[in-house]
């Protein structure tokens, strides 16, 4: 059987990665990139056709994919009279990979329905290496015989596939994991900012914390950055961080409850974005709560 035809739009760090990916099964792509080139003529080198605009990435591809920053770019690529709405075939699936926002998914969903086409809402987990070898975590929401027609395309994106619902549930789902990632995340930084301010070791505070049932895969990111000095252990910069942070406060926001654990890594999140750490990886939080404690 063959293969169907795919569209990508978004080859940032993750997407150049997912697009390699199918790649190198055979996939036949059209593409469609940021205004950094990098990945994006990569994968034309290796025989990616590229894109005029969204439109004409839909009337080539049986499904499209887009791996994008924010709801409002996942919205402007998918409407208009340029956008992937526009150009869709009929029975085609859309399939969205960043982290948006549930409510955002939601309309989409029902304007690709009305197109003829499906909408899978399906954010990622883990990093770029991960989806280099397809090994990502992906977490689908929407309409299940959609999900049953693409699931053998993400089984070659992911290790793990889950469909966990209504179209929205995924990136309920995402935004609730990495609220809690983050929150651990600056917990550690602060830690061993406040380690440095008590006058104990960074490595012994980690040794010890790493001995109990507090050790976590977040814990040993930070501590790669604040022991190590490696900040490349999670592959995550601190303005996505607090964009998906934001974001899970405003879903807080429109289901009418007050996040209280949510106000202070935003906080600091977005403190260390504004101060001009936004491209710096989340583990170097740890300097800017050093730098917060000397005032």
């Amino acid at each position: 059987m063959s293969k169907p035809t795919i569209g990508f739009i978004g080859l940032g760090l993750m997407g150049g990665a997912m697009v390699g990916r199918l790649q190198d099964l055979g996939y036949d792509v059209t593409v469609l990139g940021n205004r950094d080139r990098t990945y994006l003529d990569a994968a034309i080198a290796r025989g990616a056709v590229e894109a005029e605009n969204a439109k004409a990435v839909a009337e080539a591809s049986d499904i499209v994919m887009l791996c994008m920053g924010t709801s409002d770019h996942v919205e402007s690529r998918m409407r208009g009279d340029q956008g992937v709405i526009a150009g869709l075939r009929k029975g085609a699936t859309v399939v969205d990979f960043g982290t948006s926002l549930p409510g955002s998914s939601r309309a989409l969903a029902a304007e690709v329905g009305a197109a003829g086409g499906s909408f899978l809402d399906a954010p990622l987990g883990r990093t770029p290496s991960h989806a280099k070898d397809g090994l990502l975590n992906i977490m689908a929401s929407g309409d299940k015989a959609a999900f049953d027609a693409v699931e053998p395309v993400l089984k070659d994106l992911g290790e793990n596939v889950f469909h966990l619902g209504a179209v929205g549930s995924g990136h309920t789902i995402k935004l609730i994991n990495n609220f809690f990632g983050m929150t651990v995340a600056n917990a550690m930084a602060e830690a061993f900012a406040m380690a440095d301010v008590a006058g104990v070791d960074r490595a012994q505070l980690y040794d010890v914390m790493a001995a109990g049932p507090l050790h976590s895969g977040m814990m040993d990111f930070v501590k790669a950055y604040g022991v190590d000095k490696d900040p490349t252990m999670l592959a995550f910069a601190i303005k996505n961080a607090a964009k998906d942070v934001g974001y899970y406060a405003r879903m807080a926001d429109d289901a009418g409850v007050d996040s209280m654990m949510s106000k202070g890594t935003l906080t600091a999140l977005n403190k260390a974005r504004d101060s001009g750490q936004g491209e710096e990886m989340v583990s170097q939080m740890v300097d800017f709560y050093a730098n917060h404690f000397k005032g």
